[in-house]
This record gives structure tokens, sequence and C-alpha cells, in this order.
């Protein structure tokens, strides 16, 4: 039988795995604008930068005034948003990007929590990191320390369990280890992701089911699936039908890896294979999730009408067409249309019937 619950929490990306590939800077003040629009919608968790070198990471250069702005938001502040049910998520990889968040922490406008990553496949993990699955793991505790010492907490992404784009096939049975690896050490959030789109449902389903039956709780992991394939939304039913309630994405569908140019300056990124369509490699959108779950009487806290209204603008923003369809078609109909209501069934029926070519009984 299908697993509906009665409540799902959705963490929005947008700010960063969404624009991170983006080839051309997204202006300050745009995202600005945006973390507000998202909170204002009813989004209670979100990332928002990278605290990485900005020198790789050009998209970031503004992290921390970012940062400051969201948080000392008069708009914000005016609506009454309580920064208490609000977690800010920045991404860490390395020690130095922690140490950097951290900082940030000690001066009144940091995340809530941070984020690190380990691959299943050494040859992903060296390549993301630059360093080994051994050297990660003991810097990973280190972090974990400190980002406790500071009162923020720590999600550990678990990376490659699908695939990994540089070696190839991994086991699941490696990453179920991960993970538990990872609570081990003292994260208090594990991200099972998917970046590259290698999953498929009925391999999502076996293997939330076997992370459900060695990490019971769902509120402590949370799915971050890239619809690189078009499956992302099916994987995210698979997921959810086997347990999963927290779920990620960007709006329009937003993301990918970190871009080789930015405006018109070619810069680290990585790899030229994400290229192949910039538009085919984000996260499930946001919109169509939020618009499918309340579809099914399944609880986002997210406002369906503001959240469809961020998806068109973001096309304004980014000025391209994007993958939402929820922004095209809009919710179901509930009843029926208000001035169909007021015609009579004659008129009706001769309507039908002209959109038809049939001649239908009066």
């Amino acid at each position: 039988m299908f697993k509906i619950p009665k409540r799902v929490y959705i963490c929005d990306d947008t700010l960063r795995d969404g624009f991170q590939h983006e080839e051309k800077y997204i202006s300050l003040e745009a995202k600005v604008a945006y973390a507000e629009k998202l909170i204002l919608a009813g989004v209670k968790h979100m990332e928002l930068t990278n605290f990485g070198n900005p020198t790789g990471l050009p998209q970031f250069k503004d992290g921390h005034e970012l940062m400051k702005r969201v948080r000392g938001s008069k708009i914000l502040q005016k609506a009454g948003v309580n920064w208490k049910e609000i977690e800010i998520t920045g991404v860490t990889i390395r020690e130095r990007a922690v140490d950097t968040a951290l900082k940030a922490v000690e001066e009144g406008y940091g995340p809530d929590v941070i984020a690190m990553m380990v691959s299943t496949d050494e040859e992903h993990q060296y390549a993301n990191s630059g360093c080994t699955l051994p050297e990660y793991w003991r810097e990973a505790e280190k972090c974990i320390k400190k980002a406790h010492d500071a009162g923020i907490k720590l999600l550990g992404t678990v990376s490659t369990i699908w695939g990994s784009p540089i070696s190839g096939p991994t086991k699941f049975e490696d990453a179920v280890r991960f993970a538990k690896r990872w609570f081990d050490i003292g994260a208090d959030i594990v991200q099972h992701a998917d970046h590259d789109g290698s999953s498929t449902p009925d391999k999502v389903y076996e293997y939330f089911s076997m992370i459900l039956d060695a990490i019971p709780d769902p509120m402590k992991q949370t799915v971050h699936f890239h619809s690189t394939r078009g499956w992302g939304l099916a994987n995210v039913l698979s997921a959810m039908n086997a347990g999963m309630i927290r779920f990620e994405s960007t709006i329009g569908g937003l993301g990918g890896q970190p871009a080789n140019f930015l405006d018109d300056c070619p810069v680290a990124g990585t790899g030229s294979y994400y290229y192949k369509n910039i538009n085919s490699v984000g996260l499930v959108s946001t919109e169509d999730m939020v618009l499918m779950m309340d579809e099914m009487g399944i609880e986002t806290g997210i406002d369906v009408k503001q959240i469809l209204n961020i998806g068109a603008m973001m096309e304004k923003t980014i000025g391209r067409r994007l993958r939402s369809e929820a922004i095209l078609a809009g919710p179901i109909l509930k009843e029926p249309n208000e001035s169909y209501k007021r015609k009579g069934l004659k008129e009706r029926k001769a309507a039908l019937g002209e959109k038809t070519g049939q001649v239908l009984p009066s």
C-alpha cells in the first residue's frame, strides 16, 4: 500500500545549488529578494550560500553579505518572521570553509547548519574535496566538534549512492555504512544525495528501505535528487513510499555543479560533462513538488500561490524557460469554473460540440 504522510519537510536549495550552476552572476539584491520571498512563502529550511574559497566559486563571493542582509531583513522583521523556526544552511566542504562559517556565527550572522560531503567512490571523493576518504573522515570529525562547540548543527552528505560519474557502479551497502558513520561521529543530519540523476524509482525504494531499517528516524535524514534524466519527482514518491519525509529542491529545477564560466570569465568549475544542456542537471522543481504534495493532501507549510509566483519571477531573473510545469498549468480545478457555471446547459453543450465537432443531444 502506498504510504502518504500527513506532512513532508522541504528544504529549498535555489540560492546555493541552484545558482552555482549559472554562468551569469546573480546579483546580491536578487539573492536577498528571493531568500525573503521564499521565507515569506513558508520555506523553513534553506541552503543560502557556500563558504568555500570564492576564487573557485565566484557566484558566492557575496556569501557573507548575503547572510547579513537576510538575517537583518527589515521585510522579514516587519512580517514577524520567527528565526527560531527558520534553518539556514551554508555549505562547507573543507575545514577552512567550516572555520569561515563559524567566524560568521561568532559575529552573529552565520548559518544554523553547515554541510560537508563524502562520496562512496574514492575517485569522486578526491575530485570533489582534494583528499582521500580516510583523510576526509578525520577532518569531518574535527569539524563536527567545532560546529557543536559553536552551537550549530552539521549535516553530512553521502554522495554517489546510485553510481559515480567517474568510476561507475557503487554499492548500497557502502552508502548505508557511510550514513551510519556520519551519525557515529556526531553529525546531526544525513543527506542522501543523487547529484547526477543516476537513481531510478525502484532502486530509490530499495535503498531507502535499507536506510530506514538501519537508521529508523526519517526526521534526521534528508533526500536530495537531481532530475538529470527526468525521474526526480518519481524518485521523491519512491523515497516517500519507503518512509522518507524530508526533501530538497530548487525553484525551476535549477542547479548542478559549479559553472565553468561566470559572465565573460572562465573559472575553475567542475567539468564540462554537465554542460550538454544547462537546463537538464538541476534538482527537482520546488514549485512542482509543492503543488504535487498539495494536490495529494500532504502538508508542506508552503503557500502554493506564492511559490508559483516565485517560479514565474525566477525565469525573468535567469533569462530562460526553466523546468517547472506547475507555473504553466497551475493547481487542478477543485470546482467548476465560475464563467462556465453561469452558462446554461444548452449553451455548454453547444460550446462543447463546437470544440469537438460533434452535435450533442439537447
